[in-house]
């Protein structure tokens, strides 16, 4: 393999000299400092406002005016999706802090009103851009989403019918009073506050109600083009439920009002030592996530006072925990607006992927594994090549046992039905089923059940850890002997999201591989001792060590003047062992760059301490998901492929697998399309300053992605097995 140079480019030009420093065209706010104890200078940057820089990059997106429309708004709605989980998983300590006047520690009030102060920010520009930008575009377009003032007589008609027939039959108006208490309200719930003038029928003056809305309910309906006119005009629920709010009180007056809606903490805590049944107690805590501690208020702008104070004291939230909008409290769900739309001008051009080039149709893919490892690049080439390899092993009668990992994968899932599939035909099949991931819970807990009761092996991971290892092992009879394949991979098993997000995917029938392999699945159902392994690194047993020791051994080699580099492509950098090793490394004179799309912790550049490590961070028109680690020591030179990146949680707390990859061609293939060009890319591409914000690369509208090219270098998508 080349060694890995920062001006080596096969898919992109080499940038000029003047543009290896350019000036920032675009900023994203900074992340704030935290002080490492015992140090003089801040090394470690706060996670959470990391993670809301990053949702400022994804932001950016919705901003362009050189992505298509439909797509702007679909980056809108991801901003408030990625804020929502955000709320539901890190905002609780925050919250919790506020509300006990904390002062000292990771959590305080201070921690908990810098925090908001930088998420009202970005709410109030996501909303800033739906109506100031966005909507007028729409209509341009002649789309138009009507409030009720902006209807003729003849759509207000329609509208009305459509409330009587399809929305107020699932209305229940709750007027409070001592016998009815504040309702339960589920997280993210569409809701509406209101306040009455006059008697109830009872002649009590209870002021208060509540109405909730259904999520059956559309958030978005067409009016029929008959009574549209022109256009593609729609109203939303929330304006129509309002528009008929003195329907559901008869001899009241409506005197004020709002939509609101409640965000809780949903991060679900067992005590796994404690529980009988680890999916019975999943099944039991999903029942109750829905109202978990509130941690977010959502109100209209135009709220009063009276009754966003009341709702406050009700859901015991402080008062910068309350977001009053202008327009939907939920974002997300305009997301159906682009289906409803569907105008291909409006979008970007579909991509088709294609079939992987490594693997030919018309050859039996174990026959293939046979002669060479496999690489797949994901979503550039297609995962239809992992489902051809499951489907040949479950087709094939002399394939005896199927082992599999699943982390998250579809409800409507064409690989969970192989697998039973498989065990319908007699072959053992093991699957590692982890119950646990975050928000896949219930569909993972169905999956189980369902692969258990027709003779699956269902093993649920260990006991305090998860398992996110991405495995699958085929063991077939071939004559006198067994002989196993396998793939690994970065990513999930799962269709839709391979369409969406950058992986590798790595078939191989590597014997040592495989003999690991199947050492770590057999500790996964056992729970004995992990197997020693000599290719693959098995979080939490190794990996963390095996990494700190390959970038003190960069480190080291940069000490005795020889070519030392580390490029790193991940997720998430947030370990503290980890960052501590590759400034180090850095200080020892190595050359780091890190690719990281999400939170990093790591501050970059920073005058005397981090002056050799650069950070990147690439936000593109699919999500990048790759974990790629590059190690060059003098002569010696490594690359791994990893479903870990290099957090705290993936390295003490989950199953994860590093594994290297040695053969010549793809250990090329990889540095070229996932290192090389991501250090090249001059359109989508942040760089992390030394003040803790990100800079726009240098040619945010007319320069070239890396995605973009990667698309360039596979397309046209061949037909074949495209997904």
């Amino acid at each position: 393999m080349l060694p890995l140079s920062s001006t080596d480019s096969p898919l992109l030009p080499q940038p000029h000299a003047a543009d290896q420093n350019p000036a920032p065209t675009a900023r994203s706010g900074g992340a704030q400092a935290v002080a490492v104890s015992g140090a003089s200078h801040q090394m470690f940057l706060d996670r959470d406002h990391s993670i809301l820089a990053f949702n400022e990059r994804v932001f950016d997106w919705a901003v362009r005016t050189d992505v298509p429309l439909l797509e702007r708004l679909r980056y809108l709605c991801i901003v408030s999706s990625n804020l929502d989980e955000f709320f539901e998983v890190r905002a609780e300590p925050h919250i919790t802090a506020a509300k006990n006047g904390e002062t000292k520690g990771l959590y305080t009030t201070a921690s908990f009103d810098a925090l908001s102060l930088k998420a009202h920010r970005l709410v109030e520009r996501q909303y800033a851009l739906y109506n100031d930008a966005l909507v007028p575009a729409f209509a341009e377009h002649g789309i138009r989403i009507l409030g009720h003032g902006d209807r003729t007589p003849e759509q207000k008609r329609w509208v009305h019918a459509y409330f009587s027939r399809e929305v107020r039959p699932l209305l229940i108006p709750v007027g409070l009073d001592p016998a009815h208490p504040f309702p339960q309200v589920a997280n993210k719930s569409l809701n509406f506050i209101v306040r009455l003038k006059g008697r109830d029928a009872f002649g009590r003056e209870n002021e208060i109600a509540i109405v909730k809305v259904p999520r059956a309910l559309p958030r978005l309906i067409r009016i029929p083009a008959k009574v549209a006119h022109t256009g593609a005009v729609f109203v939303s629920l929330s304006s129509i439920v309002r528009a008929h709010l003195d329907e559901l009180f008869p001899g009241r007056e409506v005197t004020e009002f709002s939509q609101f809606r409640a965000t809780r903490h949903s991060d679900l805590a067992l005590d796994e030592e404690d529980v009988r049944s680890l999916r019975t107690a999943l099944r039991q805590g999903l029942q109750h996530r829905h109202y978990g501690q509130a941690v977010r208020l959502e109100v209209s702008a135009g709220c009063s006072q009276f009754l966003s104070d009341f709702l406050l004291k009700q859901f015991e939230l402080p008062a910068a925990a309350l977001y009053r909008v202008q327009g939907p409290v939920n974002l997300v769900r305009l997301t159906q607006l682009v289906d409803l739309v569907g105008d291909p001008r409006l979008l970007f051009p579909p991509w088709r992927s294609a079939w992987p080039r490594q693997l030919q149709p018309s050859l039996p893919i174990m026959e293939q594994l046979r002669q060479r490892d496999v690489l797949i690049h994901q979503p550039f080439e297609s995962f239809s090549g992992v489902l051809a390899f499951l489907r040949e092993a479950v087709n094939d009668p002399q394939v005896l046992v199927i082992k599999q990992t699943i982390y998250r994968t579809e409800s409507d899932s064409e690989l969970m039905d192989l697998l039973s599939e498989a065990v319908r035909r007699g072959k053992e099949v093991m699957a590692v089923v982890e119950l646990k991931a975050r928000f896949d819970e219930e569909a993972n807990i169905n999956w189980a059940e369902a692969l258990e009761s027709i003779g699956a092996q269902v093993v649920y991971g260990v006991v305090g850890l998860k398992t996110h290892a991405k495995m699958l092992l085929v063991t077939r009879r071939e004559g006198r002997r067994l002989r196993r394949y396998g793939h690994l991979s970065t990513g999930n098993y799962n269709a839709r999201t391979a369409r969406l997000y950058t992986d590798l995917s790595y078939l191989t029938a590597d014997e040592d591989t495989m003999a690991e392999m199947d050492g770590v699945f057999n500790h996964l159902a056992s729970q004995n001792r992990p197997p020693r392994l000599r290719k693959l690194m098995l979080a939490p047993f190794h990996l963390h060590q095996r990494m700190q020791e390959k970038i003190e051994q960069v480190g080291l080699a940069a000490s005795r003047g020889e070519d030392a580099r580390i490029v790193a492509k991940m997720n998430a950098l947030t370990d503290e062992a980890l960052m501590r090793a590759l400034i180090l490394a850095g200080q020892r004179g190595a050359r780091i760059d890190l690719i990281v799309r999400g939170a990093c912790m790591l501050a970059a550049q920073v005058p005397g301490v981090t002056d050799n490590i650069r950070v990147r961070s690439v936000i593109g028109r699919f999500l990048e998901h790759t974990r790629v680690f590059y190690f060059r020591a003098g002569e010696e030179e490594d690359l791994y492929l990893s479903s870990a990146d290099w957090m705290n949680r993936n390295m003490m707390r989950r199953v994860e697998l590093a594994w290297p990859v040695t053969a010549p061609a793809l250990r090329q293939q990889i540095v070229d399309e996932c290192l090389v060009a991501y250090l090249h890319d001059d359109r989508d591409a942040w760089t992390l300053n030394a003040e803790g914000g990100y800079d726009r690369a240098p040619h945010p509208t007319d320069g070239r992605g890396a995605q973009d090219a990667l698309m360039v270098r596979y397309g046209p998508a061949l037909e074949l097995g495209g997904s």
